[in-house]
Protein backbone atom coordinates (compact mmCIF):
# COMPACT_ATOMS: atom_id res chain seq x y z
CA UNK A 1 0.00 0.00 0.00
CA UNK A 2 2.80 2.29 -0.83
CA UNK A 3 3.88 2.83 3.05
CA UNK A 4 7.29 1.92 5.06
CA UNK A 5 6.48 0.21 8.05
CA UNK A 6 7.79 2.36 10.70
CA UNK A 7 7.52 1.04 14.66
CA UNK A 8 9.45 3.99 16.15
CA UNK A 9 8.42 5.45 19.66
CA UNK A 10 6.68 8.32 17.55
CA UNK A 11 3.67 5.85 16.70
CA UNK A 12 2.81 5.85 20.14
CA UNK A 13 1.98 9.95 20.53
CA UNK A 14 -1.40 8.29 19.01
CA UNK A 15 -3.30 8.71 22.42
CA UNK A 16 -2.82 12.10 22.51
CA UNK A 17 -4.07 12.17 18.81
CA UNK A 18 -7.51 10.68 19.59
CA UNK A 19 -7.99 10.27 23.11
CA UNK A 20 -6.49 13.98 23.82
CA UNK A 21 -6.76 15.08 20.02
CA UNK A 22 -10.73 14.74 20.29
CA UNK A 23 -10.46 16.56 23.67
CA UNK A 24 -13.58 17.38 26.44
CA UNK A 25 -13.69 20.82 24.77
CA UNK A 26 -14.38 19.90 21.71
CA UNK A 27 -16.71 16.73 22.29
CA UNK A 28 -19.02 19.28 24.47
CA UNK A 29 -19.03 21.85 21.58
CA UNK A 30 -19.74 19.24 19.03
CA UNK A 31 -22.53 17.61 21.50
CA UNK A 32 -24.10 20.64 23.00
CA UNK A 33 -22.23 21.44 26.13
CA UNK A 34 -24.63 21.16 28.36
CA UNK A 35 -26.09 17.52 28.26
CA UNK A 36 -22.71 16.49 27.53
CA UNK A 37 -21.24 18.07 30.36
CA UNK A 38 -23.65 16.71 32.52
CA UNK A 39 -23.09 13.04 31.31
CA UNK A 40 -19.63 13.15 31.28
CA UNK A 41 -18.52 14.97 34.75
CA UNK A 42 -16.47 13.35 36.76
CA UNK A 43 -16.34 9.96 34.89
CA UNK A 44 -13.60 9.39 32.72
CA UNK A 45 -14.71 5.53 32.36
CA UNK A 46 -17.93 7.07 30.71
CA UNK A 47 -16.07 9.56 28.29
CA UNK A 48 -13.28 6.91 27.07
CA UNK A 49 -16.21 4.42 26.51
CA UNK A 50 -17.85 7.03 23.72
CA UNK A 51 -14.32 7.76 21.95
CA UNK A 52 -13.21 4.40 21.89
CA UNK A 53 -11.05 4.90 24.85
CA UNK A 54 -6.71 4.96 24.30
CA UNK A 55 -6.15 4.05 20.44
CA UNK A 56 -2.88 2.95 21.14
CA UNK A 57 -4.78 -0.35 22.27
CA UNK A 58 -6.62 -1.49 19.64
CA UNK A 59 -7.18 -0.92 16.31
CA UNK A 60 -7.06 2.04 13.63
CA UNK A 61 -10.42 3.11 12.72
CA UNK A 62 -11.51 4.66 9.62
CA UNK A 63 -15.04 6.09 9.57
CA UNK A 64 -16.64 6.05 5.90
CA UNK A 65 -19.45 8.19 5.15
CA UNK A 66 -21.17 6.77 2.38
CA UNK A 67 -24.64 7.36 0.69
CA UNK A 68 -27.05 4.31 1.15
CA UNK A 69 -24.22 1.52 0.86
CA UNK A 70 -26.54 -1.20 1.09
CA UNK A 71 -28.46 0.17 -1.99
CA UNK A 72 -27.17 2.72 -3.81
CA UNK A 73 -24.07 1.68 -6.39
CA UNK A 74 -21.96 5.41 -5.30
CA UNK A 75 -22.14 4.51 -1.77
CA UNK A 76 -21.84 0.64 -2.57
CA UNK A 77 -18.70 1.60 -4.74
CA UNK A 78 -17.36 3.88 -1.39
CA UNK A 79 -18.10 1.26 0.92
CA UNK A 80 -16.04 -1.86 -1.22
CA UNK A 81 -13.30 0.41 -1.98
CA UNK A 82 -12.71 1.65 1.45
CA UNK A 83 -13.16 -2.64 2.47
CA UNK A 84 -10.19 -3.61 -0.32
CA UNK A 85 -8.08 -1.45 1.12
CA UNK A 86 -8.55 -2.22 4.47
CA UNK A 87 -8.04 -6.17 3.78
CA UNK A 88 -4.92 -5.35 1.90
CA UNK A 89 -3.92 -3.20 5.02
CA UNK A 90 -4.73 -5.78 7.45
CA UNK A 91 -2.77 -8.90 4.80
CA UNK A 92 0.01 -6.84 5.20
CA UNK A 93 0.76 -5.75 8.92
CA UNK A 94 -2.24 -2.96 9.01
CA UNK A 95 -0.81 0.49 10.08
CA UNK A 96 2.19 0.88 11.98
CA UNK A 97 1.35 -2.85 12.87
CA UNK A 98 -1.68 -2.22 13.96
CA UNK A 99 -4.96 -3.92 13.08
CA UNK A 100 -7.64 -1.86 10.83
CA UNK A 101 -10.85 -1.31 11.24
CA UNK A 102 -13.67 0.07 8.61
CA UNK A 103 -16.79 1.73 10.70
CA UNK A 104 -19.61 3.11 8.02
CA UNK A 105 -21.80 5.64 8.35
CA UNK A 106 -24.95 5.56 6.14
CA UNK A 107 -25.68 9.47 4.87
CA UNK A 108 -29.08 8.63 3.27
CA UNK A 109 -28.49 10.93 1.11
CA UNK A 110 -29.18 13.73 3.36
CA UNK A 111 -26.95 16.59 4.64
CA UNK A 112 -28.75 16.54 7.93
CA UNK A 113 -27.76 12.62 8.62
CA UNK A 114 -24.82 13.33 6.98
CA UNK A 115 -23.79 15.38 10.19
CA UNK A 116 -25.45 12.94 12.70
CA UNK A 117 -23.32 10.06 11.18
CA UNK A 118 -19.91 12.20 11.08
CA UNK A 119 -20.41 12.97 14.65
CA UNK A 120 -20.97 9.26 15.88
CA UNK A 121 -18.10 8.24 13.77
CA UNK A 122 -15.99 10.52 15.63
CA UNK A 123 -17.56 11.20 19.28
CA UNK A 124 -18.91 7.26 19.84
CA UNK A 125 -16.64 5.41 17.47
CA UNK A 126 -13.79 7.49 17.91
CA UNK A 127 -12.12 7.19 14.54
CA UNK A 128 -8.88 8.46 14.00
CA UNK A 129 -9.84 10.00 10.31
CA UNK A 130 -13.04 10.17 8.39
CA UNK A 131 -13.40 9.83 4.47
CA UNK A 132 -15.99 9.73 1.82
CA UNK A 133 -19.19 11.80 1.46
CA UNK A 134 -20.66 11.91 -2.20
CA UNK A 135 -23.35 14.98 -2.63
CA UNK A 136 -21.43 18.02 -2.20
CA UNK A 137 -24.38 19.46 0.12
CA UNK A 138 -23.24 16.82 2.38
CA UNK A 139 -19.89 17.86 2.74
CA UNK A 140 -20.91 21.82 2.82
CA UNK A 141 -23.20 20.58 5.87
CA UNK A 142 -20.11 18.53 8.05
CA UNK A 143 -17.53 21.17 7.31
CA UNK A 144 -17.74 22.99 10.19
CA UNK A 145 -17.75 19.40 12.57
CA UNK A 146 -14.45 18.51 10.96
CA UNK A 147 -13.00 22.01 11.82
CA UNK A 148 -14.25 21.52 14.97
CA UNK A 149 -12.95 18.19 14.97
CA UNK A 150 -9.33 18.71 13.89
CA UNK A 151 -9.41 15.45 12.52
CA UNK A 152 -8.44 14.77 8.97
CA UNK A 153 -11.10 13.89 6.23
CA UNK A 154 -10.52 12.52 2.78
CA UNK A 155 -13.41 13.41 0.69
CA UNK A 156 -13.88 10.96 -1.92
CA UNK A 157 -17.20 11.82 -3.88
CA UNK A 158 -18.05 15.43 -3.24
CA UNK A 159 -16.83 17.74 -6.20
CA UNK A 160 -17.85 21.41 -4.60
CA UNK A 161 -15.67 23.99 -4.92
CA UNK A 162 -16.86 25.82 -1.76
CA UNK A 163 -15.15 23.57 1.04
CA UNK A 164 -11.90 24.46 -0.71
CA UNK A 165 -12.22 28.26 -1.05
CA UNK A 166 -12.70 28.39 2.66
CA UNK A 167 -9.47 26.79 3.35
CA UNK A 168 -7.87 28.61 1.24
CA UNK A 169 -9.80 31.87 3.13
CA UNK A 170 -9.54 30.31 6.40
CA UNK A 171 -6.62 27.88 6.33
CA UNK A 172 -5.70 27.42 10.18
CA UNK A 173 -9.74 26.81 11.14
CA UNK A 174 -9.93 24.30 7.67
CA UNK A 175 -7.15 22.33 6.94
CA UNK A 176 -8.04 19.54 8.47
CA UNK A 177 -10.02 18.71 4.69
CA UNK A 178 -8.24 17.27 1.44
CA UNK A 179 -10.20 16.12 -1.68
CA UNK A 180 -8.32 12.67 -2.68
CA UNK A 181 -10.89 12.84 -6.01
CA UNK A 182 -12.99 13.25 -7.72
CA UNK A 183 -10.61 16.86 -9.30
CA UNK A 184 -13.55 19.63 -8.44
CA UNK A 185 -16.38 21.38 -9.83
CA UNK A 186 -13.95 24.17 -11.46
CA UNK A 187 -11.78 21.38 -12.73
CA UNK A 188 -14.59 19.65 -13.78
CA UNK A 189 -15.23 22.13 -16.56
CA UNK A 190 -11.97 22.39 -17.72
CA UNK A 191 -11.84 18.65 -18.22
CA UNK A 192 -14.85 19.56 -20.55
CA UNK A 193 -13.12 22.35 -22.52
CA UNK A 194 -10.16 20.07 -22.74
CA UNK A 195 -11.97 17.10 -24.11
CA UNK A 196 -13.99 18.95 -26.92
CA UNK A 197 -10.49 21.19 -27.47
CA UNK A 198 -8.51 18.23 -28.44
CA UNK A 199 -11.16 16.09 -29.42
CA UNK A 200 -14.42 17.08 -31.12
CA UNK A 201 -12.85 17.71 -34.52
CA UNK A 202 -11.69 13.77 -34.14
CA UNK A 203 -15.19 12.81 -34.22
CA UNK A 204 -17.43 15.14 -35.65
CA UNK A 205 -18.33 17.09 -32.88
CA UNK A 206 -17.89 20.76 -34.48
CA UNK A 207 -21.21 22.44 -33.25
CA UNK A 208 -22.53 21.24 -29.50
CA UNK A 209 -25.63 22.20 -27.93
CA UNK A 210 -24.48 22.99 -24.01
CA UNK A 211 -26.89 21.58 -21.56
CA UNK A 212 -26.45 21.77 -17.77
CA UNK A 213 -28.76 20.54 -14.99
CA UNK A 214 -29.34 24.14 -12.65
CA UNK A 215 -27.40 22.43 -9.47
CA UNK A 216 -25.23 24.02 -7.02
CA UNK A 217 -22.25 21.49 -8.62
CA UNK A 218 -22.66 22.69 -11.56
CA UNK A 219 -22.40 26.36 -11.34
CA UNK A 220 -18.83 26.36 -11.61
CA UNK A 221 -18.72 24.32 -14.72
CA UNK A 222 -21.45 26.74 -16.22
CA UNK A 223 -18.55 29.60 -15.68
CA UNK A 224 -15.77 27.65 -17.54
CA UNK A 225 -17.90 27.12 -20.09
CA UNK A 226 -18.69 30.34 -20.47
CA UNK A 227 -15.29 31.89 -20.12
CA UNK A 228 -13.59 29.07 -22.23
CA UNK A 229 -16.11 27.24 -25.42
CA UNK A 230 -15.76 30.37 -27.31
CA UNK A 231 -11.97 29.30 -27.51
CA UNK A 232 -12.22 25.79 -27.85
CA UNK A 233 -12.47 25.20 -31.54
CA UNK A 234 -16.04 24.60 -31.49
CA UNK A 235 -19.56 26.32 -32.55
CA UNK A 236 -21.61 26.32 -29.79
CA UNK A 237 -25.00 26.77 -31.00
CA UNK A 238 -26.90 26.36 -27.73
CA UNK A 239 -26.84 26.81 -23.76
CA UNK A 240 -29.12 25.96 -21.65
CA UNK A 241 -29.13 25.68 -18.09
CA UNK A 242 -32.38 23.55 -17.33
CA UNK A 243 -34.33 22.95 -14.29
CA UNK A 244 -33.73 20.76 -11.71
CA UNK A 245 -36.92 18.91 -11.87
CA UNK A 246 -36.82 17.91 -15.59
CA UNK A 247 -37.76 14.73 -16.15
CA UNK A 248 -39.31 15.07 -20.33
CA UNK A 249 -36.15 16.53 -22.55
CA UNK A 250 -38.56 16.52 -25.53
CA UNK A 251 -38.48 20.12 -25.96
CA UNK A 252 -35.02 20.72 -25.21
CA UNK A 253 -34.15 18.09 -27.75
CA UNK A 254 -36.29 19.72 -30.19
CA UNK A 255 -34.28 23.09 -29.33
CA UNK A 256 -30.87 20.93 -30.06
CA UNK A 257 -31.81 19.18 -33.57
CA UNK A 258 -33.17 23.07 -34.80
CA UNK A 259 -30.21 24.58 -33.80
CA UNK A 260 -28.19 22.12 -35.86
CA UNK A 261 -25.75 20.51 -33.55
CA UNK A 262 -23.88 17.69 -33.87
CA UNK A 263 -23.85 17.02 -30.25
CA UNK A 264 -26.13 17.42 -26.85
CA UNK A 265 -22.59 18.27 -24.58
CA UNK A 266 -24.30 17.35 -21.04
CA UNK A 267 -23.49 18.15 -17.40
CA UNK A 268 -25.93 16.42 -15.58
CA UNK A 269 -25.67 13.84 -12.12
CA UNK A 270 -29.50 13.95 -11.06
CA UNK A 271 -30.98 14.33 -14.49
CA UNK A 272 -28.89 12.06 -16.55
CA UNK A 273 -31.04 8.82 -17.06
CA UNK A 274 -34.01 10.60 -17.95
CA UNK A 275 -31.75 12.90 -20.53
CA UNK A 276 -30.39 9.46 -21.84
CA UNK A 277 -33.61 7.37 -22.95
CA UNK A 278 -34.89 10.84 -24.43
CA UNK A 279 -31.94 10.69 -26.39
CA UNK A 280 -32.52 7.52 -28.05
CA UNK A 281 -36.55 6.89 -27.48
CA UNK A 282 -39.01 6.98 -29.08
CA UNK A 283 -36.80 7.65 -31.78
CA UNK A 284 -33.00 8.08 -32.09
CA UNK A 285 -31.96 11.88 -32.40
CA UNK A 286 -30.12 13.26 -35.10
CA UNK A 287 -26.91 14.31 -32.97
CA UNK A 288 -24.17 12.81 -30.85
CA UNK A 289 -24.51 13.14 -26.96
CA UNK A 290 -22.17 12.63 -23.97
CA UNK A 291 -19.87 14.86 -21.56
CA UNK A 292 -20.12 14.62 -17.88
CA UNK A 293 -23.22 11.66 -17.03
CA UNK A 294 -22.92 10.49 -13.29
CA UNK A 295 -25.30 7.46 -14.14
CA UNK A 296 -23.55 6.54 -17.14
CA UNK A 297 -20.34 6.11 -15.05
CA UNK A 298 -21.84 3.07 -13.52
CA UNK A 299 -20.27 -0.09 -14.88
CA UNK A 300 -23.67 -1.56 -15.06
CA UNK A 301 -25.49 1.05 -16.87
CA UNK A 302 -25.26 -0.46 -20.71
CA UNK A 303 -27.83 -3.86 -19.06
CA UNK A 304 -29.48 -1.11 -16.63
CA UNK A 305 -30.94 0.86 -19.34
CA UNK A 306 -31.22 -1.95 -22.27
CA UNK A 307 -28.50 -0.81 -23.97
CA UNK A 308 -30.01 2.53 -24.74
CA UNK A 309 -26.67 4.25 -23.44
CA UNK A 310 -25.28 2.38 -26.39
CA UNK A 311 -23.29 5.30 -28.42
CA UNK A 312 -23.16 7.26 -25.33
CA UNK A 313 -19.98 9.33 -24.05
CA UNK A 314 -19.44 9.89 -20.28
CA UNK A 315 -16.18 11.52 -18.11
CA UNK A 316 -14.50 9.18 -15.27
CA UNK A 317 -11.78 9.04 -13.11
CA UNK A 318 -11.25 5.47 -14.25
CA UNK A 319 -13.19 2.41 -15.61
CA UNK A 320 -12.33 -0.71 -15.93
CA UNK A 321 -10.28 -0.51 -18.98
CA UNK A 322 -7.93 1.71 -17.68
CA UNK A 323 -4.30 1.12 -16.77
CA UNK A 324 -3.33 5.17 -15.66
CA UNK A 325 -0.68 3.40 -12.74
CA UNK A 326 0.39 0.07 -11.88
CA UNK A 327 -2.16 0.25 -8.74
CA UNK A 328 -5.37 0.33 -10.93
CA UNK A 329 -5.70 -2.71 -12.28
CA UNK A 330 -4.87 -4.54 -9.10
CA UNK A 331 -7.03 -3.07 -7.45
CA UNK A 332 -10.16 -3.24 -10.39
CA UNK A 333 -8.98 -6.92 -9.97
CA UNK A 334 -8.85 -7.19 -6.36
CA UNK A 335 -12.29 -5.63 -6.26
CA UNK A 336 -13.83 -8.24 -9.02
CA UNK A 337 -12.62 -11.00 -6.91
CA UNK A 338 -14.03 -9.70 -3.78
CA UNK A 339 -17.46 -8.93 -5.01
CA UNK A 340 -18.54 -11.24 -7.52
CA UNK A 341 -17.12 -9.55 -10.86
CA UNK A 342 -18.50 -6.17 -10.70
CA UNK A 343 -16.31 -3.21 -11.34
CA UNK A 344 -15.80 -0.13 -9.07
CA UNK A 345 -18.20 3.22 -9.60
CA UNK A 346 -15.58 6.06 -9.63
CA UNK A 347 -16.08 6.41 -6.18
CA UNK A 348 -14.48 3.17 -4.91
CA UNK A 349 -11.05 4.30 -6.32
CA UNK A 350 -10.96 7.52 -4.32
CA UNK A 351 -11.59 6.09 -1.62
CA UNK A 352 -9.34 2.98 -1.70
CA UNK A 353 -6.81 5.63 -2.82
CA UNK A 354 -7.70 7.94 0.66
CA UNK A 355 -7.82 4.78 2.51
CA UNK A 356 -4.66 4.15 0.94
CA UNK A 357 -3.53 7.14 1.44
CA UNK A 358 -3.68 8.03 5.16
CA UNK A 359 -1.82 4.63 6.02
CA UNK A 360 1.10 5.97 3.69
CA UNK A 361 0.97 9.31 5.71
CA UNK A 362 0.98 7.39 8.91
CA UNK A 363 3.34 5.51 8.02
CA UNK A 364 5.94 7.89 6.68
CA UNK A 365 5.20 10.47 9.75
CA UNK A 366 5.59 7.65 12.66
CA UNK A 367 2.36 9.90 13.82
CA UNK A 368 -1.53 10.23 14.24
CA UNK A 369 -1.33 13.79 15.58
CA UNK A 370 -3.76 15.47 12.84
CA UNK A 371 -1.87 18.33 11.94
CA UNK A 372 1.56 16.38 10.92
CA UNK A 373 -0.27 14.30 9.14
CA UNK A 374 -1.67 17.83 7.05
CA UNK A 375 1.90 18.33 6.78
CA UNK A 376 2.55 15.49 5.38
CA UNK A 377 -0.21 15.57 2.90
CA UNK A 378 -0.02 18.72 1.86
CA UNK A 379 3.48 18.01 -0.02
CA UNK A 380 2.66 14.23 -1.37
CA UNK A 381 2.82 12.83 -4.52
CA UNK A 382 1.10 9.58 -4.41
CA UNK A 383 0.31 7.04 -6.92
CA UNK A 384 -3.38 5.81 -6.36
CA UNK A 385 -5.40 3.60 -8.44
CA UNK A 386 -6.93 6.70 -10.40
CA UNK A 387 -3.82 8.34 -10.92
CA UNK A 388 -1.43 10.77 -9.24
CA UNK A 389 -2.41 11.72 -5.39
CA UNK A 390 -1.49 15.61 -5.43
CA UNK A 391 -3.29 18.41 -3.56
CA UNK A 392 -3.30 22.52 -4.64
CA UNK A 393 -1.12 24.29 -2.32
CA UNK A 394 -2.50 27.36 0.43
CA UNK A 395 -1.78 29.88 -2.30
CA UNK A 396 -4.01 28.30 -4.57
CA UNK A 397 -7.91 29.63 -4.41
CA UNK A 398 -8.84 25.65 -4.23
CA UNK A 399 -6.59 24.82 -1.19
CA UNK A 400 -6.11 20.82 -0.70
CA UNK A 401 -7.96 19.61 -3.61
CA UNK A 402 -6.84 17.61 -6.17
CA UNK A 403 -4.55 18.98 -8.42
CA UNK A 404 -6.19 18.76 -12.69
CA UNK A 405 -2.90 18.58 -15.51
CA UNK A 406 -4.48 19.85 -18.32
CA UNK A 407 -1.25 18.51 -20.23
CA UNK A 408 -1.73 15.04 -18.69
CA UNK A 409 -5.33 14.34 -17.22
CA UNK A 410 -5.81 11.12 -14.97
CA UNK A 411 -9.42 11.07 -15.55
CA UNK A 412 -10.93 9.69 -18.87
CA UNK A 413 -13.40 9.98 -21.46
CA UNK A 414 -15.09 6.72 -22.15
CA UNK A 415 -18.11 5.64 -24.51
CA UNK A 416 -20.48 2.70 -24.52
CA UNK A 417 -19.78 0.50 -26.91
CA UNK A 418 -20.96 -3.16 -27.45
CA UNK A 419 -19.01 -5.96 -27.29
CA UNK A 420 -18.48 -9.06 -29.92
CA UNK A 421 -20.64 -11.09 -27.22
CA UNK A 422 -23.53 -8.94 -27.03
CA UNK A 423 -21.79 -7.05 -23.95
CA UNK A 424 -21.43 -3.29 -22.76
CA UNK A 425 -17.66 -1.81 -22.36
CA UNK A 426 -16.90 1.16 -21.15
CA UNK A 427 -14.06 1.82 -24.20
CA UNK A 428 -11.82 5.18 -23.04
CA UNK A 429 -10.92 7.45 -26.16
CA UNK A 430 -10.02 10.24 -24.75
CA UNK A 431 -6.55 10.89 -23.56
CA UNK A 432 -5.74 9.57 -27.10
CA UNK A 433 -2.28 7.50 -25.32
CA UNK A 434 -4.68 5.40 -23.10
CA UNK A 435 -7.52 4.89 -25.31
CA UNK A 436 -8.52 1.15 -25.74
CA UNK A 437 -10.78 2.26 -28.97
CA UNK A 438 -11.67 4.62 -31.43
CA UNK A 439 -14.89 6.42 -31.28
CA UNK A 440 -17.95 5.30 -32.87
CA UNK A 441 -20.53 6.94 -34.71
CA UNK A 442 -24.42 5.93 -33.78
CA UNK A 443 -25.12 4.25 -36.02
CA UNK A 444 -28.08 6.27 -37.00
CA UNK A 445 -25.93 9.15 -38.34
CA UNK A 446 -23.45 7.31 -39.63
Amino acid sequence: MNGSKGHGTESNDHSTSRSRALDRRRLLRATGGVAAGASLAGCLGTYESIVGGSATEGPVRIGLLAPDPDSDQIGRSMERGATVAVDELNDNDGIDGRDVELVVGDTNGSPSEARRQYQRLILEEGVDVTIGVFASEALMNIIEDIAEQETVHLTSGAATTAVSQRISEQYEKYKYHFRVGPNNNHDLGQMQVDFLTDKADDIGWNSVAVLVEDYDWTEEPWKVYQNQLPDAGVDVVMEEQYPPATEDFTAIYDEVEAAGADAAFITTAHTGTDALLDWVTPQPRPFAFGGIHVPMQLPSYYEATNEACRFGVGQSSATAQSTRTDKTQPFVNAYQDTYNGSSPVYTGYHTYDAVALFADAVENTGTFDADELVSYIEEVSFTGSAGTVEFYGQDHEHTHDLRYNSSDPDPVYFQWQETEDGEGSQEIIWPEDRATAEYQTPTWLA
